[in-house]
């Protein structure tokens, strides 16, 4: 098979495309011939050997990638035979092999792939689309409320501007430069804000025409983050996922934010999520909101060869939408 194989820490052109010994099926297990492969932001940060919160650096060699979608085409023993040929999606969880033309998973932690949900939406919503779904849970967004989506044209925010407006909310949307204000636009947002021009959360309160922010769906941090969160009404929500700045929110500030104005901060992902909900219910669900139509991930495809720009990509803040490799 090909893969992408790291032999070492560093920046993206660690990452080579070359050909590998193909896995195969053990017991239990099923071989996933791969057409969508799922690329996070936390694979840009193992790739370093930095590490990232639960995400110890890896032992290398390795192939990078936890979310694939495909055809499976071997079977381990002890698999009934109807899975042979079945449109299935899956996430590794901890373990490396998704950058390749090959996986091998559980068949317990397997989904059979609905047929109206192609294969690179189903890698978006196996991973990236659970995360949403846990975000939401913790966000309880209801019609009256007023969301304002931090980096409303990635995988994740894409999915909460998309969700907001299904909930009859209104969705404020904060996206970097023309093309991504355009895609978010078109996902519906009802008010779209460059975040790159200086006078961004001036933009938002004119638009709001006096009314409030009542919920922030925070994934960014830093200067952006705080600012965000300071257009938050008195009794506010923030609801935090992440900092793809680098940068989390000052603590200082959040801290007196919450004293002064009666807000409430959750943390969305990590052990609060899973004491709310089992990740494999996070995963039905989001397939299921792909299924339905009632969700639809953006997607931006790299051939598999070129995983390492599709690294810089991510890192740089250049994509859009969940980015996924075909190999």
């Amino acid at each position: 098979m090909f893969a992408i194989r790291q032999y070492e820490f560093g920046a993206p052109e660690v990452l080579r495309y070359e050909e590998h010994p193909d896995p195969h099926a053990g017991p239990g297990q099923v071989r996933i011939a791969v057409r969508a492969a799922g690329v996070h932001l936390v694979d840009t940060t193992i790739r370093t050997g930095i590490g990232s919160g639960s995400f110890a650096p890896p032992e290398l060699p390795m192939t990078p990638g936890r979310e694939v979608a495909g055809v499976v085409d071997e079977l381990g023993d002890g698999v009934a035979a109807s899975w042979l040929g079945a449109r299935v999606v899956a996430h590794l969880g901890p373990a490396s092999g998704g950058y390749a033309s090959l996986a091998v998973r559980d068949v317990a932690s397997v989904h059979l792939l609905p047929e109206t949900v192609d294969f690179d939406a189903g890698v978006a919503m196996i991973g990236t689309g659970r995360t949403a779904m846990g975000i939401l849970d913790a966000a309880r967004i209801e019609e009256r409320d007023v969301v304002l989506v931090m980096a409303a044209a990635g995988g994740i925010g894409s999915l909460l501007v998309q969700a907001g407006r299904a909930a009859g909310a209104t969705v404020v949307g904060l996206a970097g430069g023309p093309s991504k204000v355009a895609v978010v636009r078109e996902l519906g947002a009802d008010i779209v804000v460059d975040y790159r021009r200086p006078d961004w959360a001036a933009s938002v309160r004119e638009a709001l025409d006096g009314r409030e922010v009542s919920v922030v769906c925070e994934g960014v941090g830093g200067s952006l983050g705080t600012d965000a969160m300071r257009l938050l009404g008195v009794g506010g929500r923030l609801v935090m996922f992440g900092w793809s700045s680098g940068q989390g929110v000052p603590t200082q500030v959040t801290v007196t934010d919450l004293m002064e104005r009666g807000l409430t901060a959750t943390w969305a992902i990590g052990p609060g999520m899973l004491r709310r909900r089992s990740l494999r219910s996070l995963e039905e669900e989001a397939l299921a909101s792909a299924a339905s139509g009632r969700l639809r991930p953006v997607v931006q495809r790299f051939a598999l060869r070129d995983a390492a720009e599709a690294h810089r990509a991510l890192a740089g803040r250049e994509s859009t939408g969940k980015v996924v490799l075909v190999p």
